[in-house]
This record gives C-alpha cells, sequence and structure tokens, in this order.
C-alpha cells in the first residue's frame, strides 16, 4: 500500500509503499534522474538478489506471486534456515521471499 506519494519537483517524487498491514517496514522509492542511473535500473546489486521479503505463510504468498503472473526464477525449496524462492519484479530487482524456520527467525538471510 502507498504510505506516502509527495511530489518534490517536476522530476522528483517521493513515494514510499509497505506491505499491507506492516508496522516496520517499508519501502522508498525513487526514479532514475540520470543516464548513468538508468543505466543500473533492475541491475542495482549486479544480477544478485537485494531485496528481502520475510514472511508468516510461505506458501499463501508465493502462490499469491504466481497467480499474479510474476516471474519466479527460482522456484520454492527447503533450505537450512527456511523455506525460500527469488522473484524478480517489474524492473528486474531479484528478492528472496523467505519464511525463516523456527530457529532463525529474526536472522536476516
Amino acid at each position: 500500500m502507498v504510505l506516502e506519494d509527495t511530489k518534490l519537483s517536476e522530476a522528483k517524487r517521493w513515494v514510499m509503499v509497505a506491505p499491507n498491514g506492516a508496522k516496520e517496514c517499508s519501502l522508498l522509492l525513487a526514479k532514475a534522474s540520470n543516464e548513468e542511473q538508468e543505466k543500473s535500473i533492475g541491475n542495482q546489486a549486479g544480477g544478485r538478489v537485494s531485496f528481502f521479503l520475510h514472511t508468516d505463510d510461505f506458501w499463501r504468498d508465493y502462490e499469491k506471486l504466481k497467480t499474479r503472473g510474476i516471474n519466479i526464477i527460482r522456484p520454492a525449496s527447503e533450505m537450512d534456515y527456511g523455506t525460500v524462492a527469488v522473484f524478480e519484479d517489474l524492473y528486474g530487482n531479484k528478492w528472496d521471499l523467505i519464511q525463516p524456520n523456527e530457529t532463525n527467525k529474526g536472522i536476516i538471510v
């Protein structure tokens, strides 16, 4: 959900979004403002996962991503630290959807 959408100038907006019901998490979205920044769209982390989305119900959220046509680039798997899948956002940025197992709750993977 959009928490804030403020126009700062003709070329710049402050857009903050968060998952529904989130109290601790939000993202500030910024549009590339020059050619150098535009070259990095979708590759800010050099092809690695750059965002980690923790969930309390992996299979609910995984199925929701799939039904919405989100590009899953590494399907769900069970790892030592929990259940994880990798997906891409609209711009090619890679995200981990993670449900940590009980022993790893609170640990950033």
